[in-house]
């Protein structure tokens, strides 16, 4: 796709171009001016082509009152586009195993890279200048391809172009005569959107030509670019003829922007202004992305300044070789020159001389001309440089090639068929030397061919599968230039891997070490999502670190991802961890403690079954209800063990345990008071006359008594495990990055019950102790046992509100310490005062101190 691109037209040529006064052919006269300059030679179906093989960079003023001058620059490479289609025909006629019984010719027009000459010129080839029957014309790029089809798509003369690449052209309803070797724009813009998104490049400015190919060009490169997160910092377009008030907005634009990456669609002509403004104003660090029309331009190096150092771009594919072709074009001598048009003109050109005083001056201007010295014939091309001599970069000329190759291998189609087998009315053939151009247009949509040893192959919309190569503009060590393929596109791949990029091969603007930065907004790192500015373009946006709970691991995330249940974002927030786990261990300082605590108070409780054991017929144990006291010093330590199972990782099982266990402990125990202070008060009371209350307090009935009283807190713990039993819960809802396991009670109401009974209980013991205060010290328990109840009630009433307030392993550990606690309280209070006696002081433990008082 490119300004400069040129087509192949195929076409028959049944117009008369004339006027015809009598009506009759022989009557008809041409009218206008003939050009004469052209390359011909004949055949039985003719090849028409039109090459640029001129331009002006500048264009005049038209005023209608004389004759508008010609382009005066001549384009060496089209000469050797024009060369290369010469070749490939006359390649052809010397096979004889290909089209052997047809002979093709050439008609070669210069179409000047304007849209009025290149109608002017084909209009004289298909009116038959000179007389031919021709077949296949040609001319140059997108715009120009757009006017030629539809002045010719009337009468269904099919064009393949070599250059236009304009996606416009894909569009069969419109342009169903149009054909190409050229890859369509289309593939070049995806292309392109995966080049800078691969470098990071999402901010770019996008400039172009105002023509058809720019137009469509960068309208499609916006499109695309939607898709890529990519965004165009501008856009502009800029006129084809580039006056200095257009060069001074093209390039404010560009310094007042932040972007250093441009993307180009233009040709050479209009790159050429650019680069010498460029250069003027002494801007730089700029990355430039070439478009294929001008991505191998050698020619803008040397005047550039070497600021296209480093630059990117998307060529067509190259031929490795042609055969034969850069024979045919170093082929040239003084004396064969004057026998090839377009020939002499160039070589003026190159070895800047003159052959006469005749010719030329047409193209250059009598003063400039006349200048000039005389050649001599001897002037050798190797001693100057010149693009049509450089078969290196054979892109453009291998897609001519192409064109050619498939109007043969059409006619080679129409040859091959047998009547009464054809694609036309009743089985018909084609004559392939007397066909209709709609005929020819039919094998050519059809035709797929090998050249050189590649398949060439065309989709629905004749367009070619897609190959480009990457090319890097590298200075050498001696200032050239060398143009370095670092990568391909081939569309033909699967979408994600069909562009390949060496980066180890590239070289930067400024030989920098790696490829320069060009954002709206520096990335997003992992940890923080995108948010769009308001009004502004998608790659503007600010950074926002994830919310609490949520990570992303990619950089410049649009959302951030929430972590699982069991798992939490790490400090930077781009990972999920999994989540610390909580509960009252063995292992921590706080359950060691009330560890160490349990055991020494269970060890505490055995030791004082062992010493009052050991003294169990002295009067002070004998005094205190021997067998409650071992019952209830048996409990305790159960009390005291009870608290182990609130320590360590909790479980179902574990749950289910652990609050009927320190119900029914405690229970027992606060049982066994109530039945020792029920005694000593009943036994005081059985003294007074008449009193038989003893027979109901008798050792069996103490025992009942104790079962009975502990009986009712087995209901209700066998209620709450049947109804709603405690379980294991994994808590995440009070620190969310840490897992909380804990027992939960299944039913508030069965552990508030629980602990009601062993309350009431309590309350009970404690009624009964305070009756029994003012009998004997020495034959009851009841001041110990009024001080115990009221640390009980003191340590459970403390309880609640602190149970209540606190999460995770303090609740437990706050749960362990009341039950430890309030043991502790009862064995101390209860059981110290005697064990003092039976150890420390052993007189006062005589039957005469026991009856004091």
């Amino acid at each position: 796709m490119a300004l400069l691109a040129a087509n192949v037209l195929a076409f028959i040529g049944l117009f008369t171009g004339r006027f015809c006064t009598a009506g009759t052919l022989d009557s008809c006269v041409f009218l206008g001016e003939r050009e004469e300059l052209s390359l011909y030679e004949d055949g039985d179906v003719v090849i028409g082509g039109l090459f640029p093989l001129h331009f002006s960079p500048v264009s005049s003023p038209l005023t209608y009152k004389t004759k508008p001058p010609p382009n005066s620059y001549n384009y060496s490479r089209a000469l050797r586009w024009m060369h290369t289609m010469s070749f490939a025909i006359k390649e052809i006629n010397k096979r004889n195993d290909f089209l052997s019984n047809i002979t093709l010719g050439f008609h070669i027009r210069d179409s000047c890279d304007d849209i009025p000459v290149s109608l002017k010129a084909t209009l004289q080839l298909v009116n038959g200048q000179p007389e031919s029957n021709l077949s296949t014309e040609g001319d140059a790029g997108s715009g120009v391809s757009m006017a030629l089809l539809r002045s010719l798509g009337s009468f269904h003369i099919p064009l393949v172009s070599y250059f236009a690449s304009c996606s416009c052209l894909s569009n069969q309803k419109e342009f169903p005569t149009f054909m190409r070797t050229m890859p369509s724009d289309a593939f070049q813009i995806r292309a392109l959107i995966q080049l800078v998104r691969y470098f990071g490049w999402t901010w770019v400015g996008v400039i172009g030509v105002e023509s058809d190919y720019a137009r469509f060009a960068i309208q499609l490169f916006l499109q695309e670019s939607m898709h890529y997160g990519v965004c165009a910092a501008y856009t502009n377009f800029y006129p084809v003829e580039l006056n200095q008030h257009a060069l001074d907005e093209l390039l404010d634009v560009i310094q007042m922007k932040t972007s250093k990456v441009i993307v180009n669609f233009s040709g050479e002509s209009e790159m050429q202004d650019i680069l010498r403004e460029v250069q003027r104003r002494n801007i730089t660090g700029l990355q430039w992305i070439a478009s294929e029309a001008w991505a191998t331009a050698k020619s803008l190096w040397e005047k550039s300044g070497k600021l296209l150092q480093g630059t990117l771009g998307f060529a067509i594919q190259r031929a490795a070789v042609i055969p034969g072709l850069h024979q045919h074009l170093t082929s040239l001598s003084p004396l064969s020159i004057h026998k090839t048009a377009f020939l002499d003109e160039f070589w003026e050109e190159t070895f800047k001389c003159r052959l006469n005083d005749s010719i030329n001056t047409h193209y250059h201007g009598e003063d400039t001309y006349h200048d000039r010295k005389m050649c001599k014939g001897t002037e050798k091309f190797d001693d100057v440089y010149s693009p049509y001599f450089d078969v290196t970069q054979l892109r453009v000329s291998y897609n001519v090639y192409k064109a050619v190759y498939l109007v043969a291998h059409s006619l080679q189609d129409m040859s091959d068929c047998k009547d009464g087998k054809g694609p036309f009315q009743n089985g018909s053939c084609a004559n392939p030397k007397n066909f209709k151009p709609w005929e020819l247009l039919h094998y050519m949509k059809r035709t797929n061919f090998s050249v050189l040893g590649k398949e060439v192959n065309f989709d629905q919309n004749g367009d070619p599968i897609a190959y480009y190569d990457l090319m890097n503009w590298q200075q050498m060590s001696d200032g050239s230039l060398s143009l370095v393929k670092v990568g391909f596109y081939d569309a033909s791949l699967p979408s994600g891997q069909n562009l390949v990029i060496n980066d180890s091969m590239i070289q930067w603007p400024n030989f920098a070490l790696q490829a320069l930065q060009s954002v709206c907004s520096e990335s997003c790192p992992p940890g923080f999502r995108v948010a769009r500015r308001k009004g502004e373009p998608i790659c503007c946006y600010d950074c926002i670190p994830c919310a609490e709970g949520e990570i992303s691991n990619a950089t410049d995330s649009l959302e951030c991802s929430p972590c699982s249940e069991d798992t939490w974002p790490n400090a930077a927030r781009d990972l999920c961890i999994p989540k610390s786990v909580e509960f009252l261990s063995y292992y921590d300082a706080l359950g060691i403690l009330l560890c160490t605590t349990s055991v020494l108070g269970a060890c505490m409780s055995f030791f004082v079954v062992i010493v009052f054991f050991k003294y169990k017929d002295t009067p002070i144990v004998r005094a205190n209800n021997m067998e409650l006291s071992f019952l209830l010093l048996v409990f305790l330590a159960i009390c005291f063990l009870v608290g182990l199972l609130f320590i360590g990782e909790p479980s179902d099982w574990l749950c289910l345990i652990k609050f009927p266990a320190f119900g029914i402990s405690f229970a027992l125990c606060i049982s066994c008071l109530l039945a020792k202070t029920s005694v000593v008060l009943m036994a005081f009371r059985a003294r007074l006359p008449g009193s038989n209350v003893m027979k109901w307090f008798g050792p069996k009935q103490q025992r009942a008594s104790v079962l009975l009283g502990t009986a009712v807190q087995v209901f209700v713990c066998l209620s709450w495990l049947l109804t709603a039993p405690p379980h294991a819960n994994y808590n995440t809802n009070y620190h969310s990055s840490t897992i909380i396991i804990e027992c939960v009670t299944g039913s508030e109401v069965g552990f508030w019950c629980v602990l009601g009974y062993i309350g009431f209980l309590a309350c009970m013991c404690l009624l009964m102790a305070f009756l029994a205060r003012k009998l004997p010290d020495n034959f009851n328990e009841a001041k110990f046992i009024t001080f115990s109840m009221l640390i009980f009630f003191a340590v459970w009433i403390t309880f609640i509100p602190v149970y209540m307030s606190t999460v995770g392993k303090f609740t437990v550990a706050v749960h362990v310490f009341a039950i430890l606690a309030s043991t502790l309280g009862l064995l101390l209070c209860i059981f110290a005062p005697k064990c003092y006696i039976l150890l420390l002081r052993p007189d006062k433990n005589c039957k005469k101190k026991s009856l004091q008082k």
